[in-house]
């Protein structure tokens, strides 16, 4: 190989380098913008059942599986378990689970003194069915769980009852 040869293609991996670097450099400094009910649903706020509100932006840069549920729901009641004990299990792989309840806070607070769940728990209010709809459940049904991935985007979704191994798979991937 001559040297003009050598330097050629030792420049071009230079500028290689520094193109992905900067490519890198981008990305982190301007992460992906999510979709629009996707970011409707970052800014939203919902009552704690202590009456505090929690605003959902805090739950975003790590894995979120969102599960909507109401105590007057046998299949929402019968899911719960397993979504609590994947939490356990995930989280300290950074999964996060948020309880949202179509239901009002006293049969709600009731349920939990009898089905202790680990993870929080809030209510969705008067809009909780609208945001079922805007998640991409048309129908409005329960249960439904929707998980958003690091960057705040919607990644999966599941109208019906959610099992353990369908969770264990869904973190495996």
């Amino acid at each position: 190989m001559s040297p003009l040869t050598r330097r050629l293609v030792l420049a071009g991996a230079g500028v290689g380098a520094a193109a992905l670097g900067a490519g890198f450099a981008w990305r982190k400094l301007n992460p992906p913008v999510a979709s629009p009910v996707a970011q409707a649903f970052w800014a939203r706020r919902f009552a704690g059942l202590d009456g505090a509100e929690l605003p959902v932006a805090g739950w975003r840069g790590r894995p979120l599986l969102l599960n909507f549920w109401a105590t007057w729901c046998p299949p929402c009641v019968k899911e719960l378990p397993e979504i609590n004990q994947f939490y356990g299990e995930a989280r300290a792989k950074g999964w996060q689970v948020l309880g949202l309840a179509i239901d009002q806070a006293e049969p709600v607070k009731a349920f939990l003194k009898k089905t202790p769940l680990d993870f929080p728990i809030a209510l969705g209010g008067p809009d909780g069915l609208s945001l079922v709809r805007e998640l991409g459940n048309p129908a409005g049904g329960l249960p439904f769980s929707v998980v958003f991935d690091e960057a705040g985007e919607i990644r999966w979704r599941r109208l019906g009852v959610t099992t353990l191994q369908d969770l264990r798979a869904l973190a495996a991937s």
